[in-house]
């Protein structure tokens, strides 16, 4: 069922997002008077088709593979790779037919409706929700550091007071992108000692295979244990899937169930150590895997002790209550809301450029292209309107980005020729473009494979 809601909620997304970004070459090249002969959701491979119908002189219709969506434009070579009608006189109203200008403008028409779409989304989610953020001065216990973070040089109780000099006033800023893609130099406060700690712009290369919370995040206090996981038959047995693929089978263990920790208990300290915050317990028992401990802890007042044995993945199977730090949210009216959502959109439009950037210099590890599979996973097994929104606005940034790639079958691809063409004051030959579009194809396919190659393994932990 998790699945079904994971992936209804990626075809309804992605579905939007083609059905739009057609609509923007359909409603170009009709502006100028460009027969359009097919408009599809989804591809009509070997002339397979779930459905269609036909209006005036369109055929509209959904296909049956789920790769996104096409129209089909007449004297145009694209997807389709129509020489038979290539090889036809040029009709007045065939794309070929119609001046460079006006047929970039029909090339560019999805990529432009793309972005509005992404700032129309952010615009109307800041209208609605506004920003809520972590009051950093009111940090005072500081941040908890991960793996990560320490490898920099931070330490748990460290407070950020600046980044490259500017004071940091929402501490979600020190895990932004202006941090993570491009580094940073952090001003920490350490008792009383200030001192400089630089991030790398490498190290969204090691976050990739990681949480944030792996880098840093606001120190958490700890109350009560708010879950203890109880054995559960279905979550004891090896699925189906695991089955057919020959993943050994890790039978879950309930240590803090087994002991008779309950859900209200208090933990005061794991082998004596004295807890007060998550990151202390969470190192103390990780530290002690497959291995004997003894918690304290007070229940309804009175002081009560547990020994049990560390799962094998360091954990003994609860979750505690945090006290959070402070927030602040901020609302906005509905026109200022517009430029604080279109600064969203475009700052995610810079992200996807700086992470192909990235990847073309080797300062990150193409294992992070994403197939359809990954975004599944991303938009969860819960509906969520703000985070199913979100995830949408930041998708049709990214389209809008991808197919402005100069990478011959996508937009960005045929711009270029055409570009070309309005230099040289000659068109491209129709043996150009063909061949071009047949390697444009092969690349796409082969980064297609690769994208779920990559979801693939990393669904084994590989």
């Amino acid at each position: 069922m998790n699945g079904l809601i994971m992936a209804g909620q990626l075809l309804l997304g992605l579905s939007l997002l083609v059905i739009l970004h057609e609509l923007g070459h359909f409603l170009a090249a009709r502006a100028f008077g460009i027969k359009v002969e097919k408009f599809y959701l989804f591809f009509d491979a070997w002339g397979f088709k779930l459905f269609s119908f036909k209006k005036g002189d369109v055929e509209y219709g959904v296909g049956w593979l789920p790769l996104g969506g096409y129209v089909k434009i007449a004297g145009m070579i694209d997807e389709s790779m129509d020489t038979e009608q290539m090889a036809q006189p040029a009709q007045p109203w065939e794309f070929r037919s119609k001046p460079a200008w006006q047929r970039l403008i029909v090339m560019l028409g999805g990529i432009i409706v793309n972005v509005i779409v992404g700032i129309f989304i952010f615009w109307m989610l800041t209208y609605n929700v506004g920003k809520s953020y972590t009051v950093n001065g009111k940090l005072t216990d500081g941040i908890s550091v991960g793996t990560l973070g320490k490898e920099i040089g931070l330490k748990n109780g460290d407070r950020i007071l600046a980044i490259n000099g500017n004071k940091l006033i929402r501490f979600e800023d020190a895990i932004s992108s202006k941090v993570l893609f491009d580094g940073a130099q952090l001003t920490i406060l350490r008792g009383s000692q200030t001192l400089y700690v630089s991030v790398p712009d490498t190290i969204l290369n090691k976050l990739s295979k990681n949480d944030k919370e792996n880098f840093i995040s606001p120190r958490y206090r700890m109350a009560s244990v708010a879950t203890v996981l109880a054995p559960d038959e279905k979550a004891d047995q090896q699925s189906f899937l695991d089955r057919v693929f020959g993943r050994k089978f890790v039978k879950p263990v309930y240590p803090a169930y087994s002991a008779g920790i309950k859900v209200g208990d208090s933990i005061l300290a794991v082998n004596g150590k004295p807890i007060t915050f998550f990151d202390q317990f969470k190192e103390e028992v990780s530290a002690n895997k497959n291995k004997q401990i003894s918690i304290q802890a007070l229940r309804k007042g009175k002081p009560v002790n547990f020994n049990l044995k560390v799962g094998p993945e360091g954990t003994i199977g609860i979750a505690p209550n945090f006290i959070f730090p402070e927030t602040a949210h901020v609302d906005y009216g509905f026109a200022e809301s517009l430029p604080v959502g279109a600064g969203m959109a475009w700052s995610t439009f810079v992200d996807n450029a700086k992470g192909i950037g990235k990847m073309i210099t080797g300062k990150l590890s193409a294992r992070n292209i994403s197939s359809p599979i990954g975004i599944a996973k991303v938009y969860g097994s819960t509906f969520d309107w703000v985070k199913f929104w979100t995830l949408t606005g930041l998708i049709s940034m990214a389209l809008a980005f991808m197919n402005l790639l100069p990478i011959p079958g996508l937009d960005g691809g045929h711009v270029v020729f055409l570009l070309i063409e309005m230099v040289q004051r000659k068109p491209v030959s129709e043996k150009v473009l063909e061949k071009a579009q047949i390697v444009g194809f092969v690349i796409l396919i082969c980064l297609m494979v690769f994208a779920f190659g990559n979801d693939i393994l990393k669904s084994f932990g590989k």
